[in-house]
C-alpha cells in the first residue's frame, strides 16, 4: 500500500492526494497526518485534491474526518484544488464538509491560513 506523503512548509503541512484512496490508505493518511501535526506543532493542514477527479461520500467523509482530527490537535484544515464537478457532487450528496475551509489553489490556501493566524494574533492582542 502506497502512503500519501505529508510535506512540511514552515508551520503548515501539505498533503497532495494523487491516487484513489481505499479504506486502508485513508486510515494510514489520518494516522500519519495526526502524528505529523503533533510532531511538528503545525498550525495548518492543506489537502490538495487537484488530481481527484471523482468524489463520493467516502472521500467527503474522509476530508471532514481529517479536518476534525486536525482541529482537535489545534490545526486548521484547508482543502485546495477542488474541481467544479467535485463541488457539485459533494453538494448533491449533501456533504457540507463542516469545519473544512476551501481555496482554489495551494497559494490561496497558504494565504488563507496566514490571514487566519493574523486575525488570531490581533484578537489576542486586544
Amino acid at each position: 500500500m502506497d502512503r500519501v506523503p505529508v510535506l512540511k512548509l514552515g508551520d503548515v503541512l501539505i498533503v497532495s492526494i494523487q491516487v484513489d484512496l481505499q479504506d486502508q490508505g485513508v486510515l494510514a493518511l489520518q494516522e500519519d497526518l495526526a502524528d505529523a501535526v503533533v510532531a511538528t506543532g503545525a498550525r495548518g493542514v492543506i489537502i490538495d485534491i487537484t488530481a481527484v477527479e471523482i468524489v463520493d461520500s467516502f472521500i467527503g467523509r474522509m476530508l471532514a474526518t481529517i479536518a476534525s482530527i486536525s482541529r482537535m490537535l489545534d490545526a486548521e484544515t484547508v482543502v485546495v484544488g477542488m474541481r467544479p464537478a467535485v463541488a457539485i457532487t459533494l453538494v448533491e450528496l449533501g456533504l457540507s464538509l463542516g469545519g473544512v475551509r476551501t481555496a482554489l489553489n495551494l497559494e490561496k490556501g497558504v494565504a488563507l491560513l496566514n490571514s487566519s493566524e493574523d486575525t488570531q494574533i490581533a484578537a489576542a492582542a486586544r
